[in-house]
């Protein structure tokens, strides 16, 4: 069974619907040494939900790993990871920061807890909650 990431995005530097648009693309930039340890993890095949950071603050769609992480090619820094990914698809509605923290049964989630991490894993709990308020039954 694929693990589930959880990746932040800013929309007005890359949004999810740039993504649709390429298609794939690398995931890049990140530079918290727990969000790279996570980054780490993941693997070709994992399922990863898309979260638009700065105004937005919501949950916006849902994409696939394609690579395991690698050595990020524009960097010196052998550390600075990176993936490649493709958008699987929108949710059918974003889903909120606000509406994630009034649900009881999320109050242990990364994004409640760790809100500036830009990389963190999902349980599969913590996914199909998120997917049912987005309107979408499972991944």
């Amino acid at each position: 069974m694929p693990a589930k990431w959880l990746l932040k995005s800013d929309p007005e530097h890359y949004s999810f619907l740039d993504l649709v648009r390429d298609g794939k693309t690398v995931w890049d930039g990140i530079s918290n040494n727990l969000a790279l340890k996570h980054l780490r993890n993941v693997r070709r095949g994992d399922l990863l939900m898309i979260y638009h950071t700065g105004e937005e603050r919501a949950a916006v769609g849902l994409a696939e790993a394609l690579s395991d992480p690698y050595p990020d090619p524009k960097q010196k820094d052998p550390r600075l990871a990176v993936i490649d990914l493709q958008a699987k698809g929108k949710l059918a509605r974003p889903v909120s920061l606000d509406e994630i923290k009034k649900t009881n049964s999320l109050k242990g989630f990364d994004l409640v807890r760790m809100p500036r991490l830009s990389v963190m894993p999902v349980s599969d709990a913590h996914w199909e909650i998120i997917l049912e308020m987005a309107g979408k039954k499972s991944s």
